[in-house]
């Protein structure tokens, strides 16, 4: 399973951006799909996850702000993110929990990462 990510970029605090992160290659089923990022001497955290059911989960610093959506026609999953602030500053990795075969394990794959960066 490859993913790949697409949507960063440089924006002024306040503005929006839209990131996409596409699964391709052997895929029986995906679970979960979700994004994490990491800041600059900061450890990965959770910025939202949506299961392939149930309800969805943000950050508390997120909420309100960034939307997380899938299209499980085309394996894809986006963060709209809107109202940016500087902390928001980091490079974006979608996450993928699926299954390459019926009687595979699951696995969590991981995106290349995008940068993200808030400034004006």
């Amino acid at each position: 399973v490859q993913l790949v990510e697409s949507g960063g970029g440089l924006v002024q605090p306040g503005g929006s951006l839209r990131l996409s992160c596409a699964a391709s290659g052997s895929i029986f089923r995906i679970n979960a799909m979700g994004w994490y990022r990491q800041a600059p001497g900061k450890q990965r955290v959770l910025v939202a996850v949506m299961p392939s059911g149930g309800s969805t989960n943000y950050a508390d610093s997120v909420k309100g702000r960034f939307t997380i959506s899938r299209d499980n026609a085309k394996n894809t999953v986006y963060l709209q993110m809107n109202s940016l602030k500087p902390e928001d500053t980091a490079v974006y990795y979608c996450n993928v929990e699926a299954k390459s075969h019926a009687s595979g394990p699951l696995y969590a794959y991981w995106g290349q990462g995008t940068q993200v960066t808030i400034s004006s």
